[in-house]
């Protein structure tokens, strides 16, 4: 499935629009990473922990897009929009959402 943050396809013609697909995926960032990440805060550099977790719950929200468009029979998915939150009393769960319009395209 072609998945583009575009709203349109380049040489491609959407035939159909089936509408708007959205998902979540939300995903604990358990003590260790925190821990880990609050010495990279310190010394400086990058919480890779961090952000292995985002691409995970990216990539698991882009899953679940890509599901529920072909549930509904699209071949493609355009306008894609990821937003990041943080959720929970100390943010430590991490929100990824993802929203498109499900397209079929030749």
């Amino acid at each position: 499935m072609l998945i583009s943050t575009t709203s349109s396809l380049q040489d491609r013609k959407i035939e159909q629009y089936l509408g708007i697909v959205t998902s979540e995926a939300i995903i604990g960032a358990n003590i260790f990473k925190d821990l880990f990440a609050s010495i990279t805060d310190i010394v400086g550099g990058r919480a890779g922990a961090y952000e292995r977790t985002l691409r995970q719950a990216q990539t698991l929200a882009l899953q679940e897009l890509e599901a529920r468009a072909a549930d509904l029979g699209a071949n493609g998915i355009i306008g894609v929009d990821l937003d990041y939150e943080t959720l929970g009393s100390n943010g430590g769960m991490l929100m990824v959402t993802a929203c498109g319009t499900a397209v079929i395209y030749r």
